[in-house]
């Protein structure tokens, strides 16, 4: 039973350690004339630094390296459950409840510190002064059910398409599983994606004074 809870610690140090290994080999020495590897990585940071000027400015580069960061990992945490044998960190609520707490805390602080814990608050409140009571209770069930729902959905996800493409390989080993395969591998893109957006929305609304 013991391994049940321990696996997806192995598989995340696993992710990271091969993750490193990848930029240290292959993204150590950039050139003029950029191969199709260092495409794949210019191609990543590009998309990275327009999701984030889209959604916080220039002032949001800082964040640049976290986000970037957590992309990362979802992503060959995903991957990592297409490989036989192997198991998805992301298809573990622990892994993916951790990473939605950090993304909680961190879109917390920096809105504490960019707007002052005063302003901060008062942005629960609402607009409306005489139903401020009622936007309080409200925006704090929505911040509190942001960590649950950004771990679950990934979980769910990831989850999912691993039952389901090991049950297909074994009921029917040949071309039959190929096309929930690929509908895997897209899932792969497609929750980074939504994780990576979230956290950059989550942030932007935090560091953003709202204008009412």
């Amino acid at each position: 039973m013991e391994g049940l809870y321990t696996n997806h610690i192995w598989m995340a140090i696993l992710e990271v350690i091969v993750v490193v290994a990848i930029f240290a080999t292959l993204a150590k020495a950039p050139k003029l004339i950029p191969n199709s590897i260092q495409n794949v990585f210019e191609a990543y940071i590009d998309f990275v630094k327009k999701m984030i000027e889209e959604n916080m400015g220039k002032k949001g580069m800082k964040y640049f390296a976290l986000i970037a960061g957590i992309g990362l990992f979802v992503f060959f945490g995903n991957l990592l459950g297409m490989i036989p044998g192997l198991e998805s960190p992301t298809a573990n609520i622990n892994t993916t409840l951790a990473l939605a707490l950090l993304v909680f805390f961190i879109y917390n602080i920096e809105g504490i510190r960019a707007q002052g814990l005063i302003n901060y608050i008062k942005h629960f409140f609402g607009p409306i002064k005489w139903m401020a009571p009622l936007f309080f209770v409200l925006e704090i069930i929505s911040h509190l059910s942001r960590p649950i729902t950004l771990a679950l959905r990934l979980f769910a996800n990831m989850t999912g398409g691993e039952i389901l493409t090991v049950v297909l390989i074994f009921l029917v080993p040949l071309l039959v599983p190929l096309p929930i395969m690929f509908i895997h591998f897209f899932q792969v893109f497609l929750q980074t994606y939504v994780f990576m957006i979230l956290t950059t929305v989550y942030i932007a609304t935090a560091i953003n004074e709202p204008e009412h």
